[in-house]
């Protein structure tokens, strides 16, 4: 299959539409509901006396769960000719999981509440995605892109903020049960759960397309476009590296806890993270607006070596027993700043590599493929720290980002070969 110019005509030149704004609103509801209940889930399953081997069991379910139904999300798009609605559903079950986790007693509910939820995220991450790319002209793609990440990240900065101020209110409700200011804090979340669901239904506007009952979901991915193709292997190899950067506050609590102390450590670990969320808010935008006029792939390329860069870094801050709190603060931001380029860019030059009647479907995998990776990534850097040694762990994620770096420095995209920037 080849890719065909772009036929589509967005319903406004100007970037910051109704769509844009409606998605990126929702998108900021969405990760404050989930962040804020986020941030007191591992308490929550202390209290209920449920092992941490149960949470690391709860949330790979989850993960997995995620990164396979993007995929089928994508596709049953493309060929129902349906997305806002199913966008919505997603949000809703996201929802649906936050309060059936206030309703646990065990680990049980907790494992089908971030299930359902996570399904939930599967379903409307590639849509939205497909929805936002096409509500904009080529050009400003990066912009709206960036500015949605932004929001989705100001949502992540606030939300533990806000779930740890609930819990502190919440725990003099009922001083006998002690679950019970947890479960309070989870029920709140629901309001913003709604909202996030409420916006997006009255906001974002995408006309039906058209069905496509033909359509059989092997055919598809073997007809995608070979640089897509290309494209999805260099973000597949980076992915293989790109550990879960809970693994940089654990990192950064066992580098500072010799000079601070355990908890003292883990409350600056914790406000480093804190510091990288701001970042990746601050930077999503400029980001995106500086892929438009430099070219989606190259600044992507930028951000890729970065990433590769932060993982040598924490490698050699481990090979030197480093316990600088400005240098870690350096090692955070640089984290921040390529993920925003990631979240920025990779979807913004998947739309200029498919054409639309398979956007859905180009979407979902490129969210299975980077959900595959994050799995990989966190669990063979957890292996390598614990078998051998942090530096063997974050040095084998760097090498592997940066095969994925040089992968994406060498594809050229059909826009770049007919001598426009991609």
């Amino acid at each position: 299959m080849t890719t065909p110019p772009d036929p589509e005509s967005p319903k406004t030149e100007h970037w910051l539409n109704r769509t844009v704004l409606g998605a990126g609103l929702t998108s900021a509801l969405g990760d404050l509901s989930y962040e804020t209940s986020n941030v007191i889930l591992p308490g929550f399953l202390a209290v209920l006396g449920i092992p941490a081997a149960a949470l690391g069991a709860i949330e790979g379910i989850a993960d997995a769960a995620s990164s396979f139904t993007k995929l089928g999300a994508g596709y049953l798009a493309d060929r129902l000719g349906v997305r806002k609605s199913l966008v919505v559903t997603g949000y809703a079950l996201t929802t649906v999981g936050q309060g059936l986790m206030a309703l646990a007693g065990g680990w049980g509910l907790i494992l089908l509440g971030r299930v359902v939820g996570w399904l939930g995220r599967g379903i409307r991450g590639p849509l939205r995605d497909a929805i936002l790319a096409e509500a904009i002209t080529p050009a400003t793609r990066g912009r709206a892109f960036g500015f949605h990440r932004a929001a989705d990240t100001l949502g992540a900065v606030l939300g533990p903020l806000l779930g740890i101020l609930l819990l502190s209110w919440a725990r003099h409700l009922h001083p006998l049960d002690a679950a019970w200011p947890f479960r309070v804090v989870f029920a709140l979340t629901l309001v913003p759960g709604v909202l996030s669901v409420a916006s997006f239904a009255l906001l974002v506007k995408d006309d039906r397309r058209e069905p496509n009952p033909t359509m059989r979901l092997w055919t598809a991915l073997r007809s995608l476009p070979a640089p897509f193709r290309r494209y999805l292997a260099a973000v597949g190899v980076f992915g293989a590296g790109d550990f879960a950067h809970t693994l940089l506050i654990l990192g950064a609590t066992q580098l500072l806890t010799p000079r601070l102390g355990v908890l003292h450590a883990a409350q600056v670990a914790g406000g480093l993270y804190v510091l990288r969320n701001v970042v990746t808010t601050v930077a999503a935008y400029p980001v995106g607006a500086l892929g438009d006029r430099a070219g989606h792939r190259a600044v992507l390329v930028v951000g890729y070596a970065l990433g590769a860069a932060t993982a040598l870094l924490m490698a050699l801050a481990f090979a030197r027993s480093m316990t600088s709190v400005p240098l870690l603060a350096v090692i955070f931001a640089c984290a921040g700043l390529y993920v925003a380029v990631q979240d920025a860019l990779e979807a913004s030059l998947t739309a200029s590599l498919v054409p639309p009647e398979v956007r859905g479907l180009s979407y979902g995998v490129l969210g299975s493929v980077n959900g595959v990776g994050d799995f990989v990534s966190s669990v063979g850097v957890g292996f390598l720290w614990t078998a051998v040694s942090p530096v063997a762990g974050f040095g084998a994620a760097a090498a592997l980002m940066a095969v994925g770096t040089l992968q994406m420095a060498l594809l050229r995209t059909p826009a770049e070969e007919a001598g426009r920037p991609a």
